[in-house]
Parts: structure tokens; C-alpha cells; sequence
């Protein structure tokens, strides 16, 4: 079900995603700068839409693999979206044919919040721009911790 290959050191360019049932945030970073940054929302409920808009990122970007946040409640326990974030992942998986690496999303909403509102932005600006933002919380938790990626 799932692996962690141990030796497995992906090299080059990363998009990650923070999965919504209404915007999905994504970010993009290289392991060699081992940095995240904010990219795009793809916006809207309709998936066949949605994967076509990542199938433009994936042949513009050409990463070396996929990293999904993967919510659950602050104690660990899953809830719906932890299931849907796990459903979205296999599909990137099957669709791309990258290695797809699902990383602990706890707080990192919270997280971008906090960066946007140090960057001044506020309200309906900060809702715009929020998914992106955690979509580079989830990248970069990656990037400081590998190891703690649970391969799909």
C-alpha cells in the first residue's frame, strides 16, 4: 500500500499541492535550493478540469515528482479530506506516472496565514492566495524532512 524507500533521493524540480474540494494550492521548489514557493490555485469542483490544469503544470514544470499534503485532525486521526487527499494522490499517480509523496499538512494553513498576514495581506486578498501558501508549507516541510514522506 505504501512504501518509504529508504535509498530513493529524488533530484529536481518538485510541485506540491494542497488539495481542496473547491481550489487545490501548488507550489513549486528544486531540491538542490531545497526551497518552496507559492505557484498557483487551480480553481473549481469539477475534476476533469482541475486535472487539466495540472497536466499544463506538470508539462511546463517537468517535475521529478509530486508531493500532496495529507490532512488529518491535530491528534492524527484521518477524517473525509484525509481520504480524499489519499484518492487525489493516486490519481496524480496514475495519470503522470511520478512518484507521488503524500506529507503531514497539520498546521500548515495556519502557517501560510501567519506568512501572509507578516507580507500585509489581509481578508479576501489573503483567501485568494491562502491554498497556494500552504501548498509551499507543505513543500517545504518535505525539503526540511524527506524521510517523513509517505510514498503512494
Amino acid at each position: 500500500m505504501h512504501e518509504r524507500p529508504p535509498t530513493l533521493q529524488i533530484q529536481g524540480t518538485f510541485l506540491a499541492f494542497d488539495f481542496g474540494s473547491e481550489r487545490i494550492g501548488v507550489a513549486v521548489g528544486n531540491s538542490i535550493s531545497a526551497s518552496a514557493q507559492a505557484l498557483t490555485t487551480v480553481h473549481g469542483n469539477q475534476n476533469e478540469k482541475r486535472f487539466v490544469d495540472i497536466a499544463e503544470l506538470v508539462r511546463e514544470w517537468q517535475p521529478a515528482a509530486l508531493i500532496v499534503g495529507l490532512p488529518s485532525h491535530p491528534d492524527g486521526v484521518p477524517h473525509e479530506m484525509t481520504r480524499l487527499s489519499q484518492r487525489f494522490a493516486r490519481r496524480l499517480k496514475g495519470r503522470f506516472s511520478l512518484p507521488v509523496i503524500l506529507v503531514d499538512e497539520r498546521y500548515t494553513s495556519t502557517a501560510a496565514s501567519t506568512q501572509l498576514n507578516d507580507m500585509g495581506i489581509r481578508g479576501i486578498k489573503q483567501k485568494l492566495l491562502l491554498d497556494q501558501y500552504a501548498a509551499q508549507q507543505i513543500l517545504q516541510a518535505y525539503f526540511d524532512e524527506p524521510a517523513a514522506g509517505i510514498y503512494v
